[in-house]
């Protein structure tokens, strides 16, 4: 399997992310839906703090990957969606702490909205991984 992280020329080189991700071989593709804020029993983490409705998100997306047979270091794509008027530097002090030292960060899209399913929601993150085949 291989992963090659892309910032063809005549595109703006993005410090933070690439531009282009293509996979080829044998991999497995793990889609995870939209994640929020909400812990084992249902109940919302964080009411009205970004930080720690991102911080209950990873680790959402932890279990949710781990379940797969994957990791946040086979993420190669994030759809990020933001209730507008939020800050975003405490939700991105946790990824930049989840995310760590690994090369390749995945591509990013952020979304402003309006709204999320539960007025109490803040932030949520759904996911794209690819891992390699078991039987490779």
């Amino acid at each position: 399997m291989s992963i090659k992280y892309l910032n063809p020329d005549g595109l703006h080189r993005p410090p933070a992310y690439p531009q282009v991700v293509v996979t080829q071989g044998k991999l497995r593709t793990v889609y995870v839906g939209g994640q929020n804020a909400v812990d084992s029993t249902g109940e919302i983490v964080g009411k009205g703090d970004i930080g720690q409705q991102a911080e209950q998100i990873f680790k959402n997306l932890e279990i949710a990957l781990s379940a797969a047979g994957a990791r946040l270091e086979n993420v190669i794509k994030w759809n990020i969606y933001v209730v507008h008027g939020q800050p975003l530097q405490p939700a991105f002090e946790v990824f930049r702490r989840v995310w760590g030292d690994h090369p390749n960060p995945p591509l990013v899209t952020v979304l402003f909205v309006t709204g999320l399913a539960n007025q109490d929601f803040l932030l949520e993150i759904e996911a794209i991984a690819v891992v390699p085949d078991d039987n490779s």
